[in-house]
């Protein structure tokens, strides 16, 4: 697992926010500003699905904090890539995953691991969903599990597009000061496809950050 130190100015230099999809079918309200305006639709279909499930992060993969409550159970349910390019952008699309969950928790989307991972329009999309569930006042509570992930570089070798499925039929809103969890019936709404466009840090050794995310909402191809 590659880890290597980040300058603690330069993680605080952004702000960032988190990437929230359907936060199980109980949260129609939440769910409806979960896909981010001007945001592109994923059209293809995943080539393989992964069997082998992922560890759980360190809390501080590269020098800021990741670390998520037990009750937030994110599962990786894929296997890296042989490429080292694109395992390594995959693992920090993982991260950027864990990060914007690390802002749910701390209710804030100034923390250092979201301004690590994240950028452009990535930045943008993670803003969005964590300023819903501020307004709305949810944490949330489960688990989310991501699967049958897929990598494509790009020529340069600066570019990978890390597409996966997302499976919220376990992973509910939770209102913050009631602690309610908010349940419903399982159904195609809990089903994503993501698209996370990771891009090379040109001063980070191996850093890779979102550029930029695509979301096809009730993905029926990954249920």
């Amino acid at each position: 697992m590659k880890r290597r130190s980040l300058p603690v100015a330069a993680a605080l230099a952004a702000t960032a926010a988190l990437l929230l999809t359907a936060c199980g079918s109980g949260d129609d309200a939440a769910s409806d500003n979960d896909k981010i305006a001007g945001a592109g639709q994923g059209s293809e279909s995943p080539k393989a699905s992964a069997s082998a499930s992922g560890a759980p992060a360190e809390d501080k993969p590269d020098g800021v904090d990741v670390s998520v409550p037990k009750d937030m159970n994110l599962v990786f349910d894929w296997e890296k890539p042989k490429a080292a390019n694109e395992a390594a952008a995959m693992e920090d699309a993982a991260n950027y995953v864990r990060a914007i969950y690390h802002g749910v928790d701390k209710r804030t989307s100034n923390v250092a691991a979201l301004a690590t991972y994240s950028t452009g329009n990535g930045l943008k999309y993670a803003k969005t969903q964590i300023d819903v569930r501020l307004e709305g006042g949810w944490t949330a509570t489960g688990t989310r599990r991501h699967y049958q992930a897929t990598t494509r570089s790009a020529s340069n070798g600066n570019s990978v597009e890390v597409a996966f499925c997302v499976d919220s039929t376990k992973f509910y809103s939770k209102e913050v000061k009631t602690g309610k969890v908010l349940k419903g019936k399982p159904n195609i709404t809990d089903f994503d496809y993501f698209k996370i466009i990771m891009v090379k840090l040109p001063t980070g050794d191996d850093l890779w950050q979102a550029s930029k995310v695509y979301v096809e909402a009730k993905a029926a191809k990954c249920q």
